[in-house]
């Protein structure tokens, strides 16, 4: 049994792992490095047979969620393998409970041979009482090594957060990473005309998926496809996957997202731990927030408008397209929160009312219950930002700003600037399909492969074409229209035009519209100070 045992051939795998995560040193540790020094070893034990190598480059030795390291365990359930050979334990891992159960408990089991060549450790010799002490140690070793790079690691982020430095992996959407300096931001000039139009909808009343939906019809690439043209490292197999299209979801994190002003917002989610990978969010005093790191899309003011439509009861009804005029702006003048739009029926008419949220949830919160009619709101305020225009009007200040808005030759440029864009991937996907012939001739793709890839690049560039339909449209109505400006500017300069407020110009114009009682309002503009003004008996 001795003789058969001695005799025994052993059929191998070795696993390779490399972690510039862990404070591996490139140099030492290296895949080449590794394998040589395997190999190199496995010539003195020819009882083993080299049937695989296993490699996870770029993985942390902390949790044994590792793609090698579970094909290799299959190897072994299934029976094809049946020794393990690394460099040195830290290499097969790091975590000490887990490595010390793979090594003492589970590969006994299993009956299978583990060696770990640098820490002269071979499981098929008799282990010594010092064998039973210096291995746990050594993996205590390893783990506390990687707890103390993570320590350092999070250290140095966190230094790097309060310089206001960026440290994601690519760049947000609307930005670049300066050539210059890698951890600064530098606007993306056409990804930047996009960002500032999707705010620009959403104050103008637009819903989140109507944004959307708007941008997939001019066949604006989403953010994900956008960065795969611009060819950044994703990782990508040979599967062909559709393309992603703009989403309710996507609007929402643009409009959410701080970094458009010029504030540097970054450490949002962290783990516990070292060993626990899974992220948790964190509050908003923990997080790290920087002003003025780089050049912001959009102006602080119109975020802030954004973020206080988005906090306020801003859905629309199944049947509208717009947001309400009123939405977001309209709070109570005792607790200071916003007023819900509610339809009341009455004698086979609906009247719109406003009333206060709090004081309907929680009538101790808030004693305000007064309800307030929208067709006599609408009218008052009307009156008043009427008079307004009147007196204000021909202020330095308000023609000098209208005047410095962005004008037609601007969304001339915008459209031209994006038909450029698309004709550029009409080309890439043209040439994508003329590759594609070429690799069916030289039989580096099949029948089927060829003409299944080959329809689907077709289907994009039809799309791709109806776009380009899309924004030349859009020019040719742009450049026949002889405003020098937006429409509702025009109406801004003459006082007879206005002969109904709709909501862009309302909040250019009004920062918040708050309820003192049935009938008083009190109107706060973002030019001049606030003012109270009677409502009138409806």
């Amino acid at each position: 049994m001795e003789s058969i045992q001695e005799n025994r051939i052993y059929h191998g795998a070795i696993y390779i792992r490399l972690s510039k995560e862990n404070g591996d040193k490139q140099e030492s540790n290296s895949v080449g490095n590794q394998r040589e020094l395997i190999l190199s070893f496995l010539k003195t034990k020819p009882e083993i047979e080299v049937c695989s190598e296993r490699i996870d480059d770029g993985y942390s030795g902390v949790s044994f969620e590792r793609p090698a390291i579970k094909a290799l365990l299959e190897d072994i359930k299934a029976g094809i393998i049946d020794c393990v050979i690394v460099k040195d334990l830290s290499r097969f891992g790091r975590n000490y409970i887990e490595t010390g159960r793979y090594i003492e408990q589970v590969f006994p089991f299993l009956g299978v041979r583990f060696i770990a060549i640098n820490d002269g450790f071979d499981s098929k010799m008799a282990q010594s009482q010092t064998d039973g002490i210096i291995i746990p140690f050594k993996n205590l070793m390893n783990d506390a090594y990687s707890r103390d790079i993570s320590i350092k690691v999070r250290s140095q982020i966190k230094v790097r957060y309060s310089r206001g430095e960026y440290i994601g992996a690519f760049p947000i959407y609307g930005y670049f990473r300066s050539k210059e300096d890698k951890h600064k931001l530098v606007i993306d000039e056409f990804a930047a005309m996009t960002v500032r139009d999707i705010f620009k909808w959403k104050i103008k009343g637009y819903s989140n998926q109507k944004i959307a939906d708007r941008l997939n019809a001019a066949g604006i690439l989403s953010p994900l496809e956008y960065k795969r043209m611009l060819g950044w490292a994703f990782s990508t197999s040979f599967k062909l996957k559709p393309i992603a299209k703009w989403s309710a979801q996507a609007i929402s994190r643009i409009l959410e997202n701080e970094i458009y002003t010029g504030t540097m917002v970054q450490g949002k989610e962290s783990s516990p731990n070292y060993k626990v990978k899974k992220k948790f969010k964190k509050p908003r005093s923990e997080w790290a927030i920087v002003e003025n790191t780089h050049e912001g899309i959009i102006t602080k003011e119109d975020f802030s408008l954004v973020r206080r439509i988005l906090s306020t009861d801003t859905r629309t009804a199944p049947e509208q397209k717009e947001l309400y005029l009123f939405s977001g702006i309209l709070t109570c003048g005792e607790c200071r929160k916003s007023m819900i739009r509610r339809p009341v029926k009455s004698g086979g008419k609906t009247y719109i009312y406003y009333i206060c949220r709090t004081n309907k949830e929680d009538k101790t919160r808030c004693s305000n219950a007064n309800r307030i009619g929208e067709h006599q709101l609408k009218a008052c305020v009307q009156e008043v930002i009427r008079q307004e225009i009147n007196t204000f009007s021909n202020a330095d200040d308000i023609l000098t700003y209208m005047d410095s808005l962005p004008g037609k030759d601007i969304e001339v440029t915008k459209y031209c600037q994006r038909l450029k864009k698309k004709r550029e991937e009409y080309e890439y996907y043209q040439n994508l399909i003329m590759g594609l012939y070429e690799d069916y001739k030289k039989e580096i793709l099949n029948r089927g492969n060829y003409f299944n890839i080959k329809s689907a690049y077709e289907t994009i560039v039809e799309e791709i074409c109806q776009a380009i339909g899309i924004l030349e449209e859009n020019l040719k109505e742009l450049l026949e229209n002889n405003d020098s400006k937006n429409q509702w500017l025009e109406e801004f300069r003459d006082i007879k035009n206005i002969t109904e407020i709709n909501r862009s110009l309302l909040l250019f114009l009004v920062k918040e519209i708050v309820v003192l009682n049935k009938n008083h309002i009190q109107i706060i503009f973002n030019f001049r100070a606030e003012i109270t003004v009677p409502m009138g008996v409806e």
